[in-house]
């Protein structure tokens, strides 16, 4: 595995939801981890998909398999998935990570101050 690959443990939970897998109406996909570990490496890196690394394989036909999994819904369902047992250690917000505006604190508010502009009204 490398940085930004999937662990084993997260791959099991992800696996049976994806098409293309054996026994899977259809064509069966060459190797699904590895097309949703390119994914995942797009995303975190933020780089074009024509920029994947080549073990990912053309970056055009990553983009292609990627936006027909988008349209029929196959992303979604890992998600909600992936939802539904979230493991929510980690998210927390307090005070050192969320400022709060100045009126929130109780701050007066000040009355807006208008100047009137040099051109006439239009009748």
């Amino acid at each position: 595995m490398g940085r930004f690959g999937l662990r084993d443990d997260e791959w099991e939970r992800i696996k049976d939801l994806l098409p293309g897998r054996a026994g899977w109406v259809g064509v069966t996909a060459a190797d699904n981890r590895l097309f949703v570990e390119a994914v995942l490496y797009r995303y975190r890196t933020g780089m074009p998909w024509r920029d994947l690394p080549e073990r990912f394989g053309a970056g055009t036909k990553v983009h292609r398999r990627f936006s027909r999994w988008a349209k029929s819904g196959v992303w979604e369902r890992v998600f909600q998935h992936l939802a539904a047992d979230a493991d929510n250690e980690y998210a927390m917000i307090d005070s050192t990570i969320v400022r709060a505006h100045q009126h929130s604190a109780g701050a007066q508010k000040k009355p807006a101050r208008t100047r009137r502009s040099g051109a006439r009204e239009v009748d």
